[in-house]
């Protein structure tokens, strides 16, 4: 088979993954990555098994010998919280989880009742943070797993008023009075995003008011800078950002994947304050949101995303962006949004796409699964044409993938890094209860991220 000058250039950058128990395939790319401020960490789909496994391994290991101080994913901030009082010893789980097993990280993580509770809720997400609580224990700086999204509305609500009500109950009477604005739509977001339509004014006042007063707060008490402060105001900026976020997607104010990442990039932000100014940080998303968006057609499109926002900010010395993505095998999806859970079947990748043209090297390769490191590539190198690259979400119809789930893609510019493997397993789902009245995650850009 002849190659393309893209292949070749492939062929002679390939680091193989040959799955040595000491990960020392993993050496070149821990070297690339180990002193970056920021290490995001991408997936072509939320149902790879060889994403979360690989991610983990990587992640334990600039975590365990590089100064990084935590995990934070593409998921709610309410349930990652409590797997974080969980991985520091400190879960006080009282849910019903009889019907998931006797597992105590399988019983954390049913707290992710947003579909697709697979995301999270997982065999493999469970492994790594049954690994942090072992980790943790004893440590007098322990590590942090968080979520950066913007979703979760009426918990974050919940969450505010029941964190101001241990440090000053008169504020906690305060933000409730704003937050029973919300009150009439019994905790159903898509009712609340559905009367946007007759009452565009909704409750954006009321929840500006809610926190500004908690950040008020908060500068009168500047010493009093205890966690359940911390986690209070993160949860009134997402109750402001999450109604931001229906109002752009209902009344097309602003473009809401906008505000989405944008909130992602706000909590990042903050986490890395929170730890301090040597603070390290690690982030786990699809690659449409760690893939610097300059090096896509998002670009053209107007749109931006977490990684993109980071090296704009932080500089690209300090933030490092690896991708991760598969030629074929299987996944864990649905056909539509709030279906059922299905493995289903990834096709061979469309030719001359990104992940063909990494299955061709293979041959030369001498192995399946491999990744390549980018280094200022020049403007005359193939690895600067655009080619499709696979872009899986959580809705999936394998048959017409060809037609909308690869995005136009210089890969040298959007990656620091890229993770390859060949033929992929689907994720192991835990058995938890959907919230129907939830927004699902991602929407209403589930069929590519």
């Amino acid at each position: 088979m002849k190659h393309t000058a893209f292949c070749d250039e492939i062929i002679k950058k390939a680091n193989p993954l040959t799955g040595y128990s000491d990960h020392s395939d993993l050496r070149p790319l821990i070297d690339s990555i180990k002193n970056k401020k920021i290490v995001m960490l991408g997936e072509s789909s939320h149902g790879t098994k060889e994403f979360y496994e690989w991610r983990s391994t990587i992640s334990k290991e600039l975590l365990l010998n590089h100064g990084f101080n935590f995990i934070s994913v593409e998921g709610d901030w309410p349930p990652c919280q409590e797997v974080n009082k969980f991985i520091h010893g400190k879960n006080e789980n009282k849910k019903d989880i009889s019907k998931i097993g006797e597992s105590p990280a399988d019983q954390v993580l049913s707290h992710f009742s947003r579909w697709p509770t697979w995301m999270w809720a997982n065999s493999e997400a469970a492994e790594l943070i049954t690994w942090l609580r072992a980790l943790n224990s004893g440590n007098q700086n322990p590590y942090g797993f968080y979520g950066l999204d913007v979703y979760s509305l009426y918990e974050s609500i919940d969450r505010v008023t029941k964190l101001l009500n241990q440090i000053d109950p008169q504020l906690a009477m305060k933000a409730k009075s704003f937050y029973s604005c919300f009150d009439s739509y019994r905790h159903d977001e898509k009712a609340y995003a559905r009367s946007l339509f007759a009452i565009p004014e909704g409750c954006k006042k009321e929840v500006l008011s809610a926190l500004n007063e908690t950040l008020e707060y908060k500068l009168k008490n500047i010493k009093d800078q205890d966690e359940a402060l911390f986690d209070a105001i993160q949860n009134a900026r997402i109750v402001c950002n999450a109604e931001n976020y229906y109002r752009a997607m209902v009344l097309a104010e602003e473009d809401s994947w906008n505000v989405r990442d944008t909130h992602m990039m706000d909590t990042l932000n903050m986490l890395l304050k929170h730890y301090g100014p040597d603070a390290k940080g690690i982030v786990w998303a699809h690659n449409t949101h760690i893939g610097d968006y300059r090096a896509t057609d998002m670009l053209i499109h107007g749109q931006v995303n977490i990684g993109g926002l980071a090296r704009q900010k932080y500089g690209k010395e300090k933030v490092a962006l690896v991708g991760f993505s598969t030629y074929t095998g299987s996944v864990i999806a649905s056909h539509s949004w709030d279906g059922p859970v299905q493995v289903l079947p990834i096709p061979k990748a469309i030719e001359k796409s990104v992940e063909s043209e990494f299955h061709n090297a293979i041959p030369k390769v001498g192995s399946q699964d491999f990744y390549v490191l980018f280094d200022n590539e020049p403007e005359f190198s193939p690895l600067v044409e655009t080619r499709g690259q696979r872009a899986i979400g959580v809705v999936y119809h394998p048959p017409s993938e060809h037609r909308g789930n690869y995005v136009p893609t210089i890969l040298s510019d959007r990656y620091d890094a890229f993770v390859f493997f060949d033929e992929t397993r689907p994720l192991t789902p835990l058995k938890v209860e959907v919230d129907y009245d939830k927004f699902p995650e991602t929407y209403p850009y589930g069929t590519h991220v």
